[in-house]
């Protein structure tokens, strides 16, 4: 249990240029996040059940007095009090405690499990966060890049080899990309917001991200059968002993209970009492056999029912894991995949800029290609910063189900 609480901490500090960052919301998150402690005062209360259940039954004592003295020549009672403790069978309250400390053990788990998640949509949103903002580092490039081009066909238009409307698209296009800045700081506005919901904090709260982040060479990988010890799992595992503690708690209740007990009879003064006891105390054992016991026998049944119906819940989410574990693993290739072929188009658009460049010298540059090749770069430019954020996202994804 202590090794998949540490990993809440260090699940997504395995690219050291965003680490420090990341880790310093995660931890915020962790503990200032509203569901997080919604889970922890569950833990509490079901701890408590500990003690609620580490009790005898309450003590009955019981009086009485005589209300209407009958005419008899018989000595008659003044009162009597008695005082009766019934005792469960041997070992009950130890099988109390063993099934409730399973139930907290469960609901541990559901803080671990919680925990996970947080990191999780933490760290996504970070990694959407970064994607927004080197989009619009990409657009201040192409933006200052059509302003150089655009200098370039005012030169022209001067000495006639350029129009007025070549200028006027290279403004156009300028507006464009201004526009789709504008969009992305919308976005990152609203990404941000969730992101310091997450941690409970002002919606407007400033949030940074690293300014650049690359592809590392080696992916990390788990195996399949690391997934046994993802917390999803082992919450069944919990459930599971929980029930059987259920059952051997059962068992013990089906035993019967055995009361001790005392009574004391207060006679009055008679002639016919020659003893100097007058009065009386008679010891009290009492003993409570459950002789119908179809609900103890129909309980046994229906703790069978719930192991095996844990059981199926358990294989049923290992091979959603598994499923959830191979659709990440690809998507992560993929993106490794699309950002070295993004990587190899923007090498040949920048080749085909630098030829327009040059083709410049001799008078003969055409606008339309050179904004051709400004949108073919920004294209490329675009994807790969996705690339690099999908990337990081499924890594998180991998390294939630098999770390």
């Amino acid at each position: 249990m202590k090794t998949v609480l540490i990993f809440s901490f260090s699940l997504f500090t395995f690219h050291s240029m965003s680490a420090q960052e990341l880790e310093t919301l995660i931890n915020e998150a962790l503990e200032n996040n509203p569901e997080i402690q919604k889970f922890d005062f569950q833990h509490q209360i079901a701890s408590e059940k500990v003690n609620e259940v580490n009790s005898l039954p309450n003590t009955e004592f019981n009086f009485g007095v005589m209300a209407v003295k009958p005419e008899m020549d018989m000595p008659m009672e003044r009162f009597r009090v008695s005082v009766m403790q019934m005792l469960p069978w041997f070992g009950t309250i130890t099988a109390r405690e063993n099934y409730a400390t399973s139930m907290a053990d469960a609901q541990y788990i559901e803080i671990t499990i919680a925990k996970r998640k947080l990191v999780l949509s933490v760290s996504q949103l970070y990694y959407q966060l970064y994607e927004i903002k080197s989009k619009q580092d990409v657009l201040d490039k192409n933006i200052a890049l059509l302003q150089s081009y655009e200098q370039l066909a005012l030169t022209s238009l001067e000495v006639g080899k350029a129009s007025a409307v070549d200028v006027l698209r290279l403004q156009i296009r300028q507006n464009e990309l201004q526009q789709e800045k504008e969009v992305l700081v919308q976005q990152y506005n609203g990404i941000q917001a969730a992101l310091n919901g997450l941690l409970n904090r002002d919606y407007d709260v400033k949030v940074s991200v690293v300014s650049a982040m690359v592809i590392p060479e080696d992916d990390n990988f788990y195996s399949y059968e690391s997934l046994e010890v993802n917390p999803e799992l082992l919450k069944f595992d919990k459930l599971y002993q929980s029930v059987e503690r259920s059952e051997l708690l059962n068992q013990k209740e089906s035993g019967p209970m055995i009361g001790f007990g005392v009574e004391y009879i207060n006679q009055e003064n008679s002639p016919m009492i020659t003893s100097s006891y007058k009065d009386m105390v008679m010891p009290m054992l009492s003993v409570s056999i459950p002789i119908f016991n179809k609900k103890y026998s129909s309980q046994t049944k229906q703790n069978e029912l719930r192991k095996q119906e844990i059981q199926s819940q358990k294989e049923q989410r290992l091979n959603l894991l598994k499923s959830e574990l191979s659709k990440a693993i690809s998507q992560r290739n993929q993106s490794r995949i699309k950002f070295v072929a993004q990587e190899k188009n923007l090498k040949q658009a920048k080749d085909a800029e630098t030829i327009l460049i040059k083709s410049y010298e001799t008078g003969t540059i055409d606008f339309n290609d050179v904004l051709d090749i400004q949108e073919l770069q920004l294209k490329f430019q675009m994807n790969q910063v996705e690339s690099v954020k999908n990337y990081y996202v499924q890594s998180t994804v991998i390294n939630y189900l098999s770390n």
